[in-house]
């Protein structure tokens, strides 16, 4: 008889039970949009740091066989060049580079756009390296310009979040984010989210944040606390 009652006293009613389940699922509801921010946030991290390293060891290890980057061939982009972003690749990077898959655009620039065994991609013409920490966000849309001729789409409404722009420095022997040229100077930050054109802010009309790489390299390769785009 005391066995049982005490039974009774200690089960929880079914009342309490859906209550306590439903307390879970909206402390769940709550918290999951932040844990996902806060995930996302980190692989972005992680991925940005290695394609950082990577691209740039093989460049140094390039530079064993093929000479100082700063004598190395320009490779055509919308500015020109003298040898084609896949002959580029296949000459300075194919060979010391670990990736998937390697696939030219037909358009007039010929990108070459690289694929990641953790999933991330960069593609590249001229100087400009875009670098996408997911792969699967980069969608390659067509248009024409004013001449007829196809032109590229450059998806800089996720600049700052879905992709990120770094440039092949020569000068500074390898791929840099945008805006980095002299390893002594600090950057000031206010510049870098205060610029009109091309800063890390959230209103800004272009969308092209191209200055966010070099901020997030400025900080340990870490998002800022108070970076103004949301993952």
């Amino acid at each position: 008889m005391i066995c049982e009652q005490m039974s009774k006293k200690n089960g929880f009613t079914l009342a309490e039970t859906l209550i306590t389940l439903a307390i879970i699922g909206i402390v769940a509801a709550l918290t999951m949009p932040t844990l996902m921010q806060a995930y996302k946030k980190r692989v972005v991290e992680t991925r940005l740091a290695k394609f950082y390293s990577t691209i740039n060891q093989a460049i140094k290890l390039s530079e064993l066989d093929n000479g100082p980057v700063e004598y190395w061939d320009v490779m055509y982009g919308r500015a020109g060049g003298t040898i084609m972003p896949e002959e580029w690749y296949n000459k300075y990077l194919k060979k010391y580079l670990h990736v998937l898959k390697v696939e030219t655009t037909q358009n007039f620039e010929r990108k070459v756009s690289i694929y990641f065994p953790d999933g991330s991609m960069c593609h590249f013409s001229g100087t400009s390296f875009i670098f996408y920490p997911n792969a699967n966000d980069y969608e390659e849309v067509t248009t024409e310009d004013e001449e007829g001729e196809e032109a590229v789409n450059r998806d800089v409404q996720v600049s700052g979040t879905k992709n990120f722009t770094f440039m092949f420095y020569s000068a500074q022997g390898g791929v840099m984010p945008y805006g980095y040229r002299d390893p002594n100077n600090d950057h000031d930050e206010n510049a870098i989210r205060n610029s009109t054109t091309i800063g890390c802010t959230k209103e800004l009309p272009s969308k092209e944040r191209a200055l966010c790489t070099l901020w997030i390299m400025n900080n340990g390769w870490k998002i800022p606390d108070d970076y103004p785009l949301k993952f």
